[in-house]
């Protein structure tokens, strides 16, 4: 099949009408659901449900928060919903924070209510409301209800709307809630339009629908009369993703809902994109439309218009453009991320709007000014002013003064009415696309992550990933960080032959070095310089994806390979660069098409031979050389019938185990296909095996192998961790402690053994690897097994630490053990005696197959808390060494365990 029959069939399913022929569906929300019930049994029989994962931040990166919701009359009560890193809430005004949404089928928010007249009611609507065409944004399985505040979660339908724009819930019945859903944003759809309960969710009405291209954005409410409703439609997909289309526009329903007028005196006549509307709480007759409007500009340099602010004061029967000027500066050239507008409940003249940057009016939105930008952050960042691309914000009723505002960087408070900031960036809900480690005591973690940034941090620290106390200093560091306080960020790598210098990256190829023990951590400033590789003068450019792969030789530490349209190489560590191969690109057909740029994905080195790479495509199509890229071989001619979809590949990896095995997995989130693609060749790509076997179909983003056994294999999803310890004939899952969340990369750091997950919403979480690797072992001999216990630190008198010294746990003994099947049954009890063979504690754990572990808070059996002057503190055990004895129906196992004081 060539390059443009695929086109011209992805155009077809896109809405084109004509028949398909070959081309992979969507996924139906009846698949979706069926791969999560799989998902969850995985996690209930995985022999590895007792291991549990350890939250090692960052906390102070921030991530996209799109959804705030402030219970009436409890304003110490927050709700934050982050674009890919679930529901969160704090009691106390953001001093802390729990998760409350980690175990669902998705991990996306794009709005929470709560309801006025109960406030233990809320709604969450799921799915990201920016049509990201790079990157990623996550579709949602529709709405859930809580009816206790958020400590369990009922789905109520709509699943295949994939994203929600707003959630709204009738002041007066917490059971009428209606629900602006944008559809999927790939292809048409029928589950898009605004969508009406009058019974908490048992049953839906679809009340205002224009197609399947066309969804709702948004939704108000006149605070007078709840019949009266206005709602924002937004056409997201035509012959592909769009920003605009003839159905956009304002509609008003005055029966609660039953019928519906589209308004348009004095409304554009676009067309429109992405809009926001507010009603004025103060001033009922009077409601804004922010929209983005996409009809072509009369002004030179300007493709469209761009943002435009109307007003109604006669409650929609007549707009007017508020302002003269362009509001071109508030969007940037992204209205179809932003768009809010929001008004003062004192003042129907005071409002702000949301896009790139913020503003605010005082004069009715004649005239704007830009939000202030003095920020004092729970964690120190080094970042100065107010990061971009905002998309929530909430003005407390009782006091216009107090504000909260929601962006890329995380969530902001400001008391003074936007003036000066309080940054609540005490959330680990960084966005990485990609991690690294050291092999420093203890090993650092490095990772790029979306839009906040490259950073760095300690793999000894201990976060509990549920709650997080805000006072807790983060050991974090920023690589580096834009002058907005963030920047998008992907491959981030420690130069082996420098401690001090790491490789970092910008989207599009912006490839940068940066000295670590510079004064400076501004990209481009003085402690950073670029490496971006340039074609020849005289000849095309590069042409760059939004993530550029980068890649360290196996062989010389100085030689670097990235990917463009073609194969880069370095021999001097970035500073010049030759293309090693012709054009291996697919046919690019814009950014917001299923191949966008059609540029090299990955990159993947022999770690046997160095003149032998494969490179995979945005399109799926493999290439291979075998003599440093003076010849290459297009393997399957894009891999058809080799038994390969045309997919984006996702993940391509050489074997460190066999010179001949290589490792692919292709994702259709392009194509609204969640999908598991993952194959496996060996015979360096000539023929292709799929090893998805048992495993849930969910998107997956990765795949490694463990460095010490070819058998074992890991793989991180859209909703988690799986691992083979068969080379991919049978999958365990690893999420059972996990919240659900996309995994995005993984690593085995070997001297360490723990595997180190970055995921796309929830920071970096790490799993002891030893005892996977070593099940197959254990349950081949039919023995019960303990691993070799860290040393335990006893904890300072003062209080919990988040550090733990290298190589040891903090403030416990945790204790991992293996029971096969033939050892199974019961319970299994664990006895720890001291020097002298004296008992001091007993614990019970699991005795089914698998692999368990346990905890001790290093108290003897007798612990009590002592008086001291300056507070009271807990006794704990002598330092020394202890035995352990794990008892297993008559089977005993004996180990010991180090105690060491600070």
């Amino acid at each position: 099949m060539t390059k443009n029959c695929v086109f011209v069939l992805m155009m077809a399913f896109l809405g084109t009408g004509c028949p398909l022929v070959g081309l992979a569906q969507s996924t139906s929300a009846q698949a979706r659901l069926a791969s999560w019930e799989e998902h969850k049994a995985l996690d209930k029989t995985s022999p590895f449900r007792g291991l549990s994962w350890r939250s090692i931040g960052p906390l102070q990166a921030g991530a996209r928060v799109e959804a705030i919701a402030v219970p009436p009359g409890n304003h110490g009560i927050i709700y934050a919903g982050i674009g890919s890193g679930n529901l969160w809430k704090t009691i106390n005004n953001g001093t802390t924070w729990t998760a409350i949404f980690d175990n669902e089928s998705t991990f996306t928010i794009g709005d929470v209510a709560v309801s006025a007249s109960d406030t233990d009611v809320v709604w969450v609507g799921t799915g990201e409301t920016q049509p990201r065409p790079w990157g990623y944004s996550y579709a949602g399985t529709g709405v859930f209800r809580s009816s206790d505040a958020g400590a369990s979660w009922e789905h109520k339908g709509l699943t295949d709307t994939h994203h929600i724009g707003k959630v709204l819930i009738d002041p007066r019945d917490a059971n009428t809630v209606f629900v602006a859903a944008i559809g999927h944003f790939w292809t048409p759809n029928e589950e898009r339009g605004v969508f009406r309960t009058r019974d908490g969710g048992e049953t839906w009405e679809k009340v205002l629908y224009k197609g399947n291209t066309t969804g709702a954005v948004d939704i108000v409410m006149d605070p007078r009369h709840s019949n009266v409703l206005y709602a924002g439609l937004w056409q997201t997909v035509g012959g592909e993703p769009t920003v605009a289309g003839e159905h956009s526009g304002v509609y008003r329903s005055e029966d609660g809902g039953d019928t519906w007028s589209r308004l348009q005196n004095g409304l554009p006549a676009g067309p429109l994109g992405r809009m926001g509307l507010e009603i004025s709480p103060s001033n009922p007759d009077v409601v804004y439309a922010f929209i983005d409007n996409r009809a072509p500009s009369e002004k030179e340099n300007e493709d469209f218009v761009g943002g435009e602010l109307y007003r109604s004061d006669n409650a929609g029967d007549t707009w007017h453009r508020t302002h003269e000027g362009s509001l071109a500066y508030v969007f940037g050239t992204s209205g179809w991320k932003h768009a809010d507008v929001r008004v003062s409940p004192a003042d129907p003249n005071e409002l702000f709007v949301l896009g790139t940057r913020a503003y605010r009016s005082y004069d009715g939105g004649r005239s704007f000014e830009p939000i202030g930008e003095d920020i004092v952050r729970l964690h120190d960042t080094r970042g100065e002013v107010m990061h971009l691309d905002h998309h929530e914000i909430w003005i407390d009723p009782q006091n216009p003064k107090r504000i909260l505002l929601g962006n890329d960087g995380g969530l902001f408070q400001s008391y003074d009415g936007g003036d000066t900031w309080l940054h609540h960036n005490n959330i680990p809900a960084a966005e990485f696309y990609s991690v690294s480690v050291d092999q420093a005591s203890p090993y650092n973690v490095y990772g790029g992550t979306q839009d906040n940034a490259a950073l760095y941090g300690p793999s000894n620290t201990v976060l509990d990933g549920s709650k997080v106390v805000g006072s807790t200093r983060d050991p974090w560091e920023n690589v580096y960080l834009d002058r907005w306080t963030g920047g998008d960020s992907f491959d981030t790598l420690l130069d082996p032959t420098n401690e001090s210098e790491v490789y970092f990256e910008h989207q599009h190829g912006a490839m940068m070095k940066i000295d670590l023990s510079g004064k400076s951590v501004q990209s481009g400033g003085e402690s950073s310089f670029s490496i971006r590789p340039r074609s020849p003068e005289g000849e095309e450019p590069y042409r760059y994806g939004w993530y550029t792969p980068i890649v360290i030789s196996h062989h010389d530490p100085r030689t670097l390979y990235a990917g463009s349209n073609f194969v880069l190489k370095s021999t001097d560590k970035g500073n010049s660069w030759r293309a090693i191969s012709p054009d291996l690109s697919d046919e690019a057909h814009g950014e917001r098409a299923a191949v966008p740029y059609g540029t090299i994905t990955f990159v993947a080195e022999s770690p046997f031979d160095p003149v032998r790479i494969w490179v995979s495509t945005e399109g799926g199509t493999v290439w291979r050389t075998d003599d440093g890229g003076e010849n290459w071989t297009r393997l399957g001619a894009g891999l058809p019938e080799a038994g390969l979809p045309n997919k984006w590949a996702s993940r391509l990896i050489a074997s460190s185990h066999n010179s001949d095995t290589v490792y692919l997995a292709l994702s259709g989130f392009r194509e609204d296909d969640f999908s598991a693609y993952l194959y496996r060749s060996t015979d360096a790509g000539e023929t292709w095996t799929s090893i998805v076997s048992n495993m849930p179909d969910e998107t997956i983003n990765v795949i490694t192998e463990d460095p010490r056994d070819a058998n074992v294999l890991y793989v991180g999803t859209d909703l988690g961790v799986f691992t083979s310890l068969d080379g991919g004939g049978h999958w365990a899952s690893l999420s059972s402690s996990l919240p659900t969340t996309p995994v995005h990369d993984l690593v085995v750091h070997e001297r360490d053994d723990e595997l180190v997950i970055g995921t796309h919403g929830r920071s970096v979480f790490v799993l002891d690897a030893q005892p996977i690797r070593a099940f197959s072992t254990v349950e081949s001999s039919g023995n019960p097994r303990v691993f070799a216990p860290k040393p335990a630190l006893l904890p300072h008198w003062e209080g919990q630490s988040i550090r733990s010294r290298a190589g040891t746990t903090y403030g416990e003994a945790v204790i991992t053990y293996a029971v096969p099947s033939a050892a199974a049954g019961g319970k299994a009890t664990l006895r720890v005696y001291d020097a002298n063979g004296d008992q001091v504690l007993e614990l019970e754990g699991s005795g089914e197959t698998g692999v368990h572990v346990l905890h001790w808070d290093l108290k003897p059996k007798d612990s009590e808390m002592v008086r001291a002057q300056y507070g009271d503190r807990q006794t704990y055990v002598a330092p020394g060494v202890y035995s352990i004895v794990l008892t297993i129906g008559e089977r005993e196992i004996k180990s010991s365990v180090t105690v060491l004081t600070q």
